[in-house]
């Protein structure tokens, strides 16, 4: 058991970084990709493409290949809205968890020029989901600890999981985020030294309310092991950060397709 979750722990780690990005467009929890099915253990790997913008606000799109990971051992679970972590608490109405995750950044070239580059960083997350009605709840938070903005960054979700046959699941979800000044700033703060490089206006990030998506996820089985993932989805940028000089479209449209296997 160990050494599968060393294995794992290294696999998502080293692909986490390229699809974080997507998370919101790929979202293979317990919630979507196995419902239905009798026992909470599965490694679920497959391989998809997202359409996403190159940051937050960004008026240029990026189609980004990435893999589809969905594992649960036991306590152990590794995906790509929670990380790497164990489950603390998991019965049929409330899982508790904590983990490690990824926190996205940004290339040079994906911002103005003069503007520094955002490093990719890891947080520390915990999070609990609430099912109930058909409904899942989630409330997370993660804290930056190296790279990135090195904020911290809380969030909340509604999913209805909709079984439209035993080959189709429909997934209907709204979430919202909130980011501390550090985060904020980090993200879309444009300072003194970038402002005279890149003739952008100064900027300085503070708290607040950052962002509400929409996102709609299919899943279609294709048999008992193989199945089709799809999302189309949508974030809007809230509040005083759609002010920041990086900001060229407060809402973005986004999508993600995958092929994935269950072992």
């Amino acid at each position: 058991m160990k050494s599968t979750i060393a294995r794992w722990s290294m696999t998502l780690l080293a692909m986490g970084a390229a699809a974080q990005v997507a998370v919101k467009a790929q979202d293979l929890s317990s919630s979507r990709q196995s419902v239905g099915q009798p026992s909470k253990d599965r490694i679920v790997i497959g391989l998809g493409a997202a359409v996403t913008p190159v940051y937050q606000g960004a008026d240029d799109y990026r189609v980004l290949p990435l893999p589809a990971i969905d594992i649960v051992e036991g306590r152990f679970f590794a995906n790509f809205r929670n990380g790497v972590g164990l489950n603390l608490v998991d019965d049929r109405a409330l899982t508790i968890g904590a983990g490690v995750t990824p926190m996205p950044g940004y290339r040079r070239r994906d911002v103005p020029t003069g503007v520094d580059r955002l490093s990719w960083g890891v947080g520390g997350r915990v999070f609990a989901n609430l099912t109930g009605g058909g409904v899942v709840a989630t409330l997370g938070a993660t804290q930056g600890i190296t790279g990135s903005t090195g904020g911290f960054v809380a969030d909340a979700s509604l999913s209805y999981p909709i079984i439209l046959n035993p080959k189709v699941i429909i997934t209907p979800s709204i979430a919202t985020s909130f980011a501390d000044g550090k985060h904020m700033d980090g993200y879309f703060g444009v300072n003194a030294r970038e402002a005279a490089a890149s003739g952008l206006d100064q900027y300085r990030g503070k708290a607040g309310f950052k962002d509400v998506s929409a996102l709609l996820n299919i899943v279609y089985r294709l048999d008992s092991r193989w199945s089709l993932t799809g999302s189309v989805g949508a974030t809007s940028l809230l509040g005083r950060v759609k002010d920041s000089p990086l900001v060229e479209h407060a809402t973005r449209p986004n999508g993600f397709l995958a092929l994935a296997y269950r072992f």
